[in-house]
């Protein structure tokens, strides 16, 4: 079984699922309103001067360190 790392620690072009979202209720809140909720599927696109591009639910969204930091990811095999 893979191990459960933080989404900035992800390699691009690899699918990973969410485990859980250590963070504060306003940021958990807009979170789960773009779709990060627990065991959803999500892909690493692109790592760009301090934010990640991924994708959840065909929707991209970047996100910055401090916010992927808190979303721990297992890698997921397709």
């Amino acid at each position: 079984m893979a191990p459960i790392i933080p989404l900035v620690m992800m390699p691009e072009g690899k699918d990973s699922k969410i485990i859980s979202i250590n963070a504060g209720s306003s940021l958990l809140s807009r979170l789960r309103s773009m779709g990060f909720i627990e065991n959803s599927l999500l892909k690493v696109k692109k790592g760009i001067n301090g934010s990640l591009i991924v994708s959840i639910n065909g929707c991209d969204y970047a996100l910055g360190m401090g916010m992927a930091s808190k979303i721990m990811v297992q890698e997921y095999s397709v």
